[in-house]
């Protein structure tokens, strides 16, 4: 991400709302990236993220919108239920009503082009939030997370709870690999910084994925869909574990995690003779930290979703005064069209030894929340 674009892209066009818009304030009256600083203040941005079933993605509407009304703007926040059609559609109703500046969370990062062009026309700038839009240049900037580390984290952690990293064990363990959705450019940034750590030990066959399954088109979820993992694990382990049991489960999202837990439980496993295996995840999502407490999940990556919102407005609100947004990383992320300006926060790793130190004492949780 990273050609400097301080010209941003637009929209213009129309399309009907195929989904109920939550508006937070009122809509401005057209206007562009050209407008000064007065004018931005009191315009309208449109915000869209991809589902209400997952309570990350309603957080990160919720922060988003605080901060940019703390700001000055007004804000429209829709969310397109995992259909990138409504999405679309969604995004066109923001343009037409004359939202200044986007920041999409994008369902299917391959299906903006059109709408993209609209918002460029209309010269408003488009933020990539956490999901690279691909395939257009109309792109200005990417706010997210180092993903490939998500991944290298995850992959790690396992090794090192197999005790395969410090070399006091030597398995073979079973392992089953699980990745994110193939339409979110996300997953290959996780599943490729789990692998870098994880296959080293598959060729040396101390780790041994038993399924057969190891090819990122093998493993990706849809929609990152717990009820999908659940039932490619149900498959796994009738055909794949009749006599043996599994070690450890690369899960790259937390509702996917709970999926597989669901799975492997209804197989026994978390029974006094079959101990639940090495189980990771992502975003620190509540069901999960619960999960961790009680002994269930093992780990989960924290990626504090409230500096992300910051990154992305901070991104709004240069953009519309004619200023460079910050950014560290201009090198990386090639969508396919341009490579996209961006800036990359850190991801934590968090288990049952620091999630107070991570989650409670920095305010993402409080105690009373994981009760």
């Amino acid at each position: 991400m990273r050609n400097r674009r301080a010209a941003l892209t637009a929209i213009a066009g129309a399309a009907s709302l195929a989904l109920t818009l939550t508006a937070c304030g009122q809509n401005s009256d057209g206007g562009s990236k050209d407008s000064d600083s007065k004018d931005a203040k009191g315009g309208t941005i449109g915000i869209s993220m991809p589902t209400k079933s997952s309570e990350r993605w309603i957080a990160d509407g919720k922060n988003v919108v605080t901060d940019l009304e703390a700001k000055g703007y007004k804000t429209k926040l829709a969310y397109g239920e995992d259909d990138p059609d409504t999405q679309v559609s969604q995004i066109e109703n923001m343009i037409t009503q004359g939202v200044k500046a986007l920041i999409i969370a994008a369902i299917d990062n391959k299906s903006m082009n059109n709408v993209l062009q609209q918002a460029a026309d209309a010269k408003i700038p488009v933020i990539s939030y956490d999901r690279l839009i691909l395939g257009s240049k109309n792109v200005d900037y990417y706010a997210s997370f180092d993903n490939e580390k998500v991944g290298t984290l995850q992959g790690n952690y396992i090794l090192q709870k197999l005790g395969l990293a410090d070399g006091s064990k030597k398995g073979p363990f079973n392992i089953e690999l699980f990745a994110g959705s193939n339409d979110d450019n996300n997953t290959k940034y996780f599943f490729g910084g789990a692998m870098k750590a994880l296959q080293p030990y598959i060729d040396k066959k101390q780790l041994v994925v038993k399924s057969g399954q190891t090819a990122l088109n093998q493993v990706t979820t849809l929609r990152w869909d717990g009820g999908t993992a659940q039932k490619r694990m149900d498959d796994i382990l009738t055909s794949s574990y009749k006599s043996a049991k599994v070690d450890a489960v690369l899960s790259p999202y937390d509702g996917i995690s709970i999926g597989i837990l669901s799975s492997l439980k209804s197989d026994d496993y978390g029974s006094k003779n079959k101990p639940l295996p090495v189980v990771t995840g992502q975003d620190a999502e509540l069901a999960s930290v619960k999960s961790i407490i009680s002994g269930e999940q093992t780990q989960t990556v924290y990626k504090d979703i409230r500096k992300l919102a910051k990154v992305a407005t901070d991104m709004v609100d240069a953009a519309l005064n004619n200023k460079k947004p910050e950014i560290n990383d201009d090198k990386t992320y090639d969508n396919g069209t341009k490579v996209v300006p961006a800036y990359l926060l850190q991801p934590v790793s968090v288990d049952k030894t620091n999630y107070e130190k991570e989650l409670v004492a920095t305010g993402y949780y409080k105690d009373s929340d994981l009760k």
